[in-house]
């Protein structure tokens, strides 16, 4: 008997996955298909919620879709566990990755990502939609991009956009796929796709001396960089009592003037849609920064210059012209092969080339790199 599901009615229909029963019947099926690759896409609510957590999974396997909804299900781990045995294919992976590394502690062991695989091949506009345009000549539409994804029942049209994402993804990764190998780029992008998963697993915890420090911080002085940190932090206590993103309290340009004003002894005062409460701690906020000793204050980072080295600038003009001939020969954007910054490192320490660069970025810049070394 087949697997039996909330059916969509649309053509290419997908089954929607709420329950562990039904995902494990699922899962059991596919797998006695003796499936070798998947697709797999995530929506989160980012955009609605204090800490983002994964809503949906879309996974996609050759002809089949699913929609599995993770806020209903306790129990993954029959997903987890086969798509690890198996080849995952995503678009854009980095934030896929991370948030089933935080959600599950674990990422796939095989991960490929279509935009890599385009980059590397050279296309200019390597978003979904427009990878679907060229290869497809279909429009996929936006409409669902900013939705909260946290709600349900989720409307028909969100369920179209989800599936959407995995719909044509490993038919796409079959004509990437080939093109790679006909280039013999296959490898740098196997080298790529591991380079990025292995960033992607890494969970940075926050940095409390510097999470308040928003764009723009550096131009206050330092007691009004004592505003803005104590702002900062009465702002996240707010957004996490109401479960909403910071930026729906109040946004980062906001507090930034609200800092440069107390700095300069100016009064304030919160809009009036905010109650009581949340302005009296806002006002508490102020006065513990305004009684703060000056030795207290966050220090003002002093720009080190370094001198200027004329031999590490001689190196990185070499790398960076035998970089930009090479990317312009093969097609690709120079920051593929090296990023400026990349370059920096390798000028001033040549002997760790190996350490900073990949096998196949270190073996079109040998040349290069060996005159410097």
């Amino acid at each position: 008997m087949g697997f039996q599901g909330k059916e969509s009615s649309s053509d290419g229909g997908y089954v929607y996955i709420d329950d562990e029963e039904s995902l494990n019947r699922f899962i059991k099926e596919i797998e006695d298909s003796n499936y070798v690759r998947c697709a797999i896409d995530t929506e989160a609510d980012s955009l609605h919620c204090y800490e983002e957590k994964l809503c949906l999974i879309q996974f996609a396997v050759e002809d089949r879709f699913a929609i599995i909804d993770p806020l209903s299900i306790d129990d993954l781990s029959s997903l987890i566990n086969s798509i690890n045995r198996t080849e995952v294919w995503l678009h854009g992976a980095d934030f896929d990755m991370r948030m089933l590394k935080r959600t599950y502690g674990s990422v796939p062991e095989v991960v490929y990502d279509t935009q890599i695989a385009s980059r590397l091949l050279g296309v200019k506009k390597f978003g979904l939609v427009n990878l679907v345009e060229d290869h497809f000549g279909l429009v996929l539409p936006k409409t669902s991009q900013k939705a909260d994804w946290g709600q349900r029942p989720l409307s028909e049209k969100m369920l179209e956009y989800a599936v959407n994402d995995v719909r044509y993804l490993l038919e796409m990764a079959d004509t990437l796929a080939s093109r790679l190998k006909e280039l013999e780029r296959w490898d740098w992008f196997v080298e790529s796709c591991e380079s990025a998963k292995e960033s992607a697993s890494i969970v940075k915890e926050k940095n409390e001396d510097l999470v308040w420090r928003i764009s723009g911080w550096g131009k206050l002085e330092r007691d009004g960089m004592a505003f803005l940190r104590a702002l900062w932090f009465w702002r996240d206590g707010e957004a996490a009592r109401r479960d909403r993103p910071a930026f729906k309290i109040i946004g980062n340009h906001d507090l930034l003037r609200i800092s440069k004003d107390l700095q300069e002894g100016n009064d304030v005062k919160l809009p009036s849609r905010f109650p009581h409460q949340p302005v009296k701690r806002f006002k508490e906020a102020i006065e513990s920064a305004r009684n703060l000793d000056s030795a207290d204050f966050p220090e003002i980072p002093k720009r080190i210059r370094g001198k200027r080295d004329s031999a590490a600038e001689k190196k990185f003009d070499k790398l960076k012209n035998l970089r930009d001939r090479v990317s312009e020969d093969l097609g690709i954007d120079p920051t593929l092969i090296a990023s400026r910054s990349t370059l920096e490192r390798v000028a001033a320490t040549p002997q760790e080339a190996d350490d900073i660069l990949l096998n196949w970025q270190k073996n079109l810049l040998i040349r290069a790199i060996e005159v410097i070394q």
